[in-house]
């Protein structure tokens, strides 16, 4: 008699925080980062800062890596793994102009967590994947004053994703509590949340309780 096939269910869909591009004051970004994170609900912190010079990525870090890791947050720098390994990060998140899935894992280590902006191509996430990448990021999936964007995937590609490939996904661009609940209906692993957290009217921490719970209903 056949056996019925073993079904293991897709873990919840979690926040994955990333920082404005410009931390001006860290002190108070950091006492916004511990409200937000005791708030519940966070996997990982992207420290992801622009036109910077290595001194403020190095010292973005050394404020915000404690605040993180002591909540058990996993944190991740953008765009450089040498920087990333020197500064002792969980990990680093790749552009496609970036160092290569090989190089970021020569610079930092069989254990760093390596994730790749992948847009709206399957072919570009598959290419990522087979390198060894840890996650890859689909978006921007709604207008976004974070960064500058030129790719709208439909939700979808999360779906097909989730049913054909292994390695985690992760939704990106203008997430908000009113539409995070549709990318975790839709396959997404994790929600990359910027503005809608740090701009929030009532504060960080109101901002991640509203968008755990926007994402416990599309489970």
């Amino acid at each position: 008699m056949a056996r019925e096939p073993v079904i293991i269910p897709r873990p919840p869909c979690q926040l994955y925080l990333i920082t404005p591009p410009a931390l001006p004051d860290l002190a108070a970004f950091a006492g916004a980062l511990e409200a937000a994170l005791d708030a519940g609900g966070t996997a990982a912190l992207q420290i992801r800062l622009k036109d910077v010079d290595d001194g403020v990525f190095l010292a973005a870090v050394a404020a915000l890596k404690p605040v993180a890791q002591a909540r058990g947050v996993a944190v991740i720098l953008n765009d450089r793994p040498d920087l990333a390994a020197r500064s002792g990060c969980d990990g680093v998140h790749l552009g496609q102009g970036d160092a290569s899935v090989a190089e970021a894992r020569r610079i930092m280590g069989r254990e760093a967590m390596i994730g790749v902006t992948c847009h709206d191509s399957r072919e570009l996430a598959m290419d990522a994947a087979e390198a060894g990448a840890d996650y890859v990021a689909f978006g921007a999936f709604y207008p976004t004053t974070t960064k500058e964007t030129i790719h709208r995937p439909d939700p979808e590609i999360l779906t097909i994703w989730q049913e054909t490939v292994e390695i985690p996904c992760v939704a990106i661009g203008g997430i908000t509590a009113a539409t995070a609940g549709e990318l975790a209906r839709a396959g997404a692993d994790f929600v990359a949340v910027s503005s809608a957290v740090w701009n929030h009217p009532d504060g960080p921490a109101a901002a991640v309780r509203e968008l755990t719970a926007a994402l416990a209903s599309g489970a």
